[in-house]
């Protein structure tokens, strides 16, 4: 159990359940200081072999005591004594589960972080889980999640084409709290997120008031709702300006990449173009620095040959040549709204099922701000 050298012992020949003896043993150790606030407690597979038990017992005593509040648990990392964690110990209301699709999401890590940080005023201890964009285990996590009794889910899923998964439509179903980060294009499903069209209609407006008048759109596979709603943004701010939209001005990555390996290519092809746009919005930031990148390789530059507007505005491992001008999502509120959502529904009160905030644009030196744009604010 710990390193203080405890002996657990349970009686087999008790008629109280023996994953009921092994929840008492565990918190009469947290009762008597000997396990503390975040101490690590064994793997199930070595508390499974000092009880004497099967494996199948201890999971349902932890995790009836990670719902309790007693413990929580991250994935890959181990099993863990509360209190430290959200200040409130075996105060805690119970756990809830964040499903994110990979470490290598600069957006959904931002809004993890922002979770982890809020959760503790809610009374919530947090349990992770990673996809590894693998919807097989995405799918699995969820259920395991559902099998140790957390509360509810907050789940950006790897669903690349931002249709609705089936989990996600069973949970929906069964009323299990949930919320999702993820865009998806159902107006049944409780979600937070951004106004994407506005936000590409920004972006692409922004461009045109910066003098460009060949602007292309570095964008999603066809069928990607995400998508096909900043196109939209794209194609509305084209036409509210007069300027005809060019098909061959339209780059799509191969699906379901939309990644800085996938902008560089595409800016490589770009590049070699005789007629090519002075313009180009991108479906996402990483895309635009690979998309950059290769521009600045090809000797072009930024923003005097081409400028360059993205989505999404978060810290990358890999920084743009040019600082990149783009449309900056509310990851703090998103964070803070899902939270409030999940809350509302695991203690029964009405909540707005589909909230979406306003963007905003950052302007940097990919794009120089010429003009003025009108100040946008989030809300709800």
């Amino acid at each position: 159990m710990s390193d203080r050298g405890y002996q657990p012992v349970i009686d087999h020949t008790n008629p109280v359940p023996l994953y009921r003896q092994i929840m008492d043993d565990i918190r009469s150790q947290i009762d008597a200081g000997e396990l503390r606030p975040g101490d690590q407690i064994s793997p199930n597979v070595e508390l499974a072999r000092s009880y004497n038990v099967s494996l199948i017992t201890v999971k349902k005593a932890v995790g009836e005591l990670i719902r309790d509040g007693y413990l929580f648990g991250r994935v890959g990392k181990g099993t863990f004594v509360a209190g430290a964690r959200n200040g409130r110990g075996r105060e805690a209301k119970g756990t809830i589960g964040l499903v994110l699709t990979d470490f290598g999401n600069p957006f959904f890590m931002q809004i993890a972080h922002h979770i982890e940080a809020d959760v503790s005023r809610y009374g919530y201890n947090l349990l992770f889980s990673y996809s590894s964009n693998d919807f097989e285990r995405e799918e699995n996590q969820i259920r395991h999640f559902q099998e140790i009794d957390v509360r509810g889910l907050i789940i950006a899923s790897t669903e690349y084409t931002n249709h609705v998964p089936e989990i996600v439509r069973e949970l929906h179903a069964s009323r299990f709290p949930y919320v999702m980060i993820s865009f998806v294009d159902d107006p049944t499903i409780h979600y937070v997120g951004t106004d994407h069209e506005r936000g590409a209609f920004m972006a692409t407006e922004f461009l045109i008031r910066n003098g460009r008048s060949r602007i292309g759109y570095l964008g999603a596979e066809k069928g990607n709702p995400l998508g096909a709603l900043r196109r939209a943004g794209y194609l509305r701010a084209l036409e509210r300006h007069g300027i005809e939209a060019r098909p061959e001005f339209e780059f799509t990555f191969p699906a379901p990449r939309q990644d800085f390996e996938s902008g560089f290519a595409i800016g490589e092809a770009f590049c070699r173009i005789a007629e090519r746009p002075d313009g180009v919005f991108a479906y996402n930031d990483q895309s635009a620095i690979g998309f950059e990148r290769a521009l600045t390789a090809g000797r072009l530059r930024i923003p005097e040959d081409v400028a360059l507007v993205g989505f999404d505005d978060v810290v990358y491992r890999v920084p743009p040549p040019v600082p990149l001008t783009t449309i900056h999502q509310l990851t703090d509120r998103i964070a803070g709204l899902a939270l409030e959502k999940l809350n509302r529904q695991i203690e029964g009160a009405l909540f707005e099922v589909r909230t979406i905030l306003e963007p905003s644009l950052v302007v940097r030196d990919s794009c120089r701000n010429h003009h003025s744009i009108p100040t946008t604010e989030g809300i709800t």
